[in-house]
């Protein structure tokens, strides 16, 4: 595995999970399992959120 020290693999299907998003109540898919009590966000709300 030369070269792939900490490199995660990103081929294939990710698992996606259904959640709802902290602003807009809308329901999404996130790549993530949810964690009780941190916020989620859809894609739209997500960007708005996000720091540069």
């Amino acid at each position: 595995m030369e070269g792939s020290y900490g490199r995660r693999n990103f081929d294939g299907p990710r698992e996606m999970h259904k959640a709802v998003c902290n602003d807009c109540k809308k329901e999404c898919e996130v790549p993530f399992k949810p964690t009780e009590g941190k916020p989620v966000y859809c894609k739209e709300c997500y960007a708005k959120h996000r720091k540069f």
